[in-house]
């Protein structure tokens, strides 16, 4: 199984590992024991349930019985935003200011296009990012609500502006 982790300043490492836990209980191993939430304890576990040989969720603190204390998928993006206990569904203010839940992939923009990205960055279970299209939402106070959009207007992939 492949996975990337950054440490935190923007540098990540990819890692390959054969799994040595069982997560699903059914017999055969499917994910790797690590210290993924830095407690120096080697009780968290990287998963691919799936099946397509790349981590998509992470589980912290498990327990003798291998359930674990808080459990996350990867949202699409490489961040492990979408808490299990959720369903991947996430609390958000679209652009009309009406609270919703949904994603992590949806139509924000209201383009009749599934392609927009929630990201729940701090794990709260309120999206605090939105990538749609060439512009990109953010909550910069925690409140849920959009403070900030950034516009990529030549698609080179970086904000050309903010309002």
């Amino acid at each position: 199984m492949d996975y990337c982790l950054g440490n935190g300043d923007g540098a990540a490492s990819i890692w390959s590992a054969a799994p040595d836990v069982d997560l699903d209980g059914d017999g055969a191993f499917d994910a790797v024991a690590l210290d993924f939430d830095g407690d120096g304890r080697i009780d968290d576990a990287i998963a691919d349930l799936d099946g397509d040989g790349f981590a998509d969720h992470v589980v912290l603190d498990l327990d003798d019985d291998g359930v674990g204390e808080a459990s996350y998928t990867d949202d699409g993006s490489g961040t492990w935003a979408v808490s299990v206990e959720r369903g991947g569904q996430l609390r958000f203010f679209g652009l009309d200011g009406v609270e919703s839940t949904g994603g992590p992939v949806l139509d924000f923009d209201g383009d009749g296009a599934l392609d927009d990205r929630l990201l729940d960055v701090d794990r709260d279970g309120t999206a605090d990012r939105v990538l749609a299209g060439d512009r990109a939402y953010v909550d910069t106070d925690g409140d849920g609500r959009w403070d900030l959009t950034l516009s990529d207007t030549d698609s080179d992939g970086a904000a050309d502006s903010a309002s």
